[in-house]
């Protein structure tokens, strides 16, 4: 495991969120767990940067939220994507897989034209 954890590349905090939140619902803490358990921890968000994003894409319309409880029987918001929450989702993972093809084409290249 590297001894540091990784950074967020500007302007993927939302992009990630979505895709946390396109397997179902879930409440923030949900979110923070599932963005950890799928980086094997490289990626540690805060809660003061998690809530901001999700209450400014529910004011996009991509998120709806409705209060439910927990497995500890909490009371927690828990947010979904809505369907324009999935069609923003489609665009960002295609536009970020051109972005990384480029960048891998960048990093593998060998010389100059």
């Amino acid at each position: 495991m590297p001894s540091e954890d990784l950074e967020l590349v500007r302007g993927t905090f939302d992009l990630i969120v979505l895709k946390a939140l396109s397997w179902g619902p879930m409440h923030g803490l949900g979110v923070l767990r599932w963005i950890e358990a799928t980086t094997d921890r490289q990626l540690q968000i805060e809660e003061g940067a998690l809530y901001p994003a999700l209450h400014r894409l529910e004011q996009k319309r991509l998120l709806s939220a409705e209060w439910g409880l927990t497995e500890q029987n909490r009371r927690a918001k828990y947010y979904r994507l809505t369907e324009r929450g999935r069609r923003q989702l489609a665009n960002e993972v295609s536009r970020w897989a051109r972005y990384t093809a480029a960048m891998g084409r960048i990093l593998a290249a060998e010389g100059g034209r």
